[in-house]
């Protein structure tokens, strides 16, 4: 690839993920910084991270690619810069710890507080309450296949009513857990996806006032390329 197209290309990734420095890049992908180094070194931008940044930011892979005009599904115009796209918002979600303050009960933000992720204003006004989203990252492999360990999942904390197949973040004292939630007159079934993890039960009337509590509906996952 021309040294000239290979810039463009790589600096339109980085448009489009809001990354400022190789080491932003990195961070928007799950990478490390050598990475983006040898991209840049071979003069070649890996097809997985045109994938996972068109996916991740609503993007056009023909944009990102090529800097096709036509860009976005529906005809809009992208065009680099600011890690905008034109006529498109972005707005960027915290990514936050996977545990609740104890005295708010709200997420804790702590040392990630400054890791965010980009998405189309319009996306997430379909997904829910846009003030109220936080991203967090799942740990353990309760909910796989569904969702893996390291997997990032959007959560909407306005929508707390328990829907049948729905995945949320559930609260467990100060800890946050992603499982399928059931109602039942009284009580609350806590489901995996994994079947070596039998549901649980939780007495509504009980349990819940003890610190087990619905945190968010969980509206969007996203998974690294590996």
């Amino acid at each position: 690839m021309e040294t000239s197209k290979f810039e463009e290309r790589l600096q339109r990734i980085m448009d489009a993920a809001g990354a400022k420095s190789d080491s932003d890049l990195a961070r928007a992908l799950g990478i490390q910084p050598p990475s983006v180094a040898a991209a840049r070194k071979r003069e070649q931008v890996p097809s997985g991270w045109v994938e996972q940044v068109a996916e991740r930011f609503g993007v056009s892979a023909d944009w990102l690619l090529f800097g096709d005009s036509r860009g976005a599904t529906g005809g809009e115009a992208y065009t680099p810069g600011q890690g905008h796209v034109c006529d498109v918002d972005m707005i960027y979600v915290p990514l936050v710890e996977a545990q609740l303050s104890a005295g708010t009960g709200s997420f804790v933000t702590g040392e990630l507080s400054d890791k965010r992720y980009g998405f189309r204003s319009d996306f997430l006004t379909r997904k829910g309450q846009i003030s109220q989203m936080v991203l967090m990252r799942v740990e353990g492999d309760s909910m796989e296949p569904e969702i893996h360990h390291g997997d990032v999942v959007l959560i909407d904390q306005s929508q707390t009513q328990p829907r049948p197949g729905a995945m949320f973040a559930i609260g467990v004292e100060d800890l946050v857990y992603i499982k399928m939630v059931d109602a039942l007159p009284g009580k609350l079934i806590l489901k995996s996806c994994n079947d070596a993890y039998p549901p649980l039960e939780i007495d509504a009337r009980g349990d819940l006032a003890d610190g087990i509590r619905i945190v968010g509906k969980a509206v969007w996952l996203g998974r690294e390329l590996r």
